[in-house]
């Protein structure tokens, strides 16, 4: 069978928007800048483990598992630093920058990932081969793929409850990592089939490395604590859930914007399989950028704040994109392009304006 994608080409380029890009970038990106860049991502990497491991040890000292207010901010503080390890580290080496080496690369991607109890191979082949090719392109880009709860393209079935999404969707993303963990890797390891993706096979051996795995994280944040602790396993679990709770808000409000907002764009294809823009066009019209040039969203969001960098420059480590968004915005409106920019705060409510939208 075919693949949506392959039948689906991006427009022949006519513009000269990313060549003048590319050579503003080259002439800003010194030598200096792009060491004191690697330095940066190496003491972000070091800080971002210091306070991943000092969360998770003080759940086990008593001034915290005694007290179930202490152990859920605690746990609350340890999840939201492996989530922001995975930002500011992990996913740079999923794009092989992290390091010059790529087996440290592939390393720390498989560790941070997978300690977060996500399947870090299911996850880059989701992400590399499928959204970074084809960002909000119905069919071809897995992280707007259909689910039954949530409309996020106007070519999905449009159903009466999507009617209240934007008022129910905070509801459902509160579940959203304990749904990953739980349900999504598992759903996406019996496909063959994932948006663009006609190609997936998984070995046995793979799929009990996917369980135990998942098994270990388990065991690492309710087995270790119920074992070295005086907590109650009740207490333990009631500190997991709201830790889940807490990050899958956190998680989803400060991705999901980067891509689903009223001013992003979502592409179709005409009857002759082209999309209406240029691959670097494409790239700009469907993200959202939230305080790019801000050094400290850098540091919190390792670069997902500027989206639009990211997705031009997908191997380019992420502290060096506050010091070329400026250009990325001088150089699209130049050109007569949207560059889509917000404060994180209206970005989170046109997210939820899109919901709407989408639900009527």
């Amino acid at each position: 069978m075919e693949s949506k994608s392959s039948a689906i080409k991006f427009k022949r380029s006519n513009s000269t928007f990313f060549m003048e890009l590319h050579e503003e970038v080259t002439k800003i990106l010194n030598p200096k800048i792009i060491q004191k860049a690697k330095t940066l991502i190496k003491v972000k990497l070091l800080f971002y483990a210091f306070i991943y491991i000092l969360f998770f040890i003080s759940i086990f000292s008593p001034a915290v598992y005694t007290n179930q207010y202490t152990l859920i901010i605690a746990y609350c503080f340890f999840g939201l630093s492996g989530i922001l390890f995975a930002f500011n580290a992990s996913h740079d080496a999923t794009h092989e920058v992290l390091f010059d080496k790529k087996i440290f690369n592939v390393i720390l991607h498989y560790m941070v990932f997978n300690l977060q109890g996500v399947n870090a191979t299911l996850w880059k082949k989701r992400h590399i081969r499928s959204h970074h090719l084809f960002p909000n392109v119905d069919g071809c880009d897995a992280d707007i793929d259909d689910n039954p709860f949530i409309r996020l393209s106007k070519q999905h079935k449009l159903k009466k409850m999507h009617k209240f999404q934007h008022l129910y969707a905070p509801f459902i993303y509160c579940l959203y990592t304990l749904h990953w963990i739980l349900i999504k890797d598992f759903v996406y390891l019996k496909k063959t089939r994932v948006a663009n993706m006609t190609d997936l096979t998984y070995t046995t051996s793979f799929k009990i490395e996917v369980i135990l795995l998942k098994l270990g994280y388990f065991f690492l944040l309710i087995g270790l604590p119920y074992l070295f602790t005086e907590a109650s396993l009740g207490q333990i679990l009631i500190a997991f859930f709201c830790m889940h709770f807490f990050i899958s808000i956190f998680f989803v409000l400060t991705l999901i914007i980067s891509h689903l907002t009223m001013e992003t764009v979502f592409p179709i294809a005409n009857e002759n399989g082209t999309l209406p823009f240029d691959y670097h066009q494409h790239q700009l019209a469907v993200s959202m950028d939230y305080h790019p040039k801000s050094k400290v969203a850098n540091w919190i969001f390792g670069g997902f704040n500027a989206h639009s960098a990211h997705h031009l420059f997908p191997n380019m480590q992420h502290t060096l994109y506050a010091e070329i968004s400026p250009s990325i915005k001088k150089i699209a409106l130049k050109h007569g392009l949207a560059y889509n920019e917000l404060p994180i705060h209206k970005a989170i409510l046109s997210h939820f304006r899109f919901l709407k939208k989408l639900g009527t």
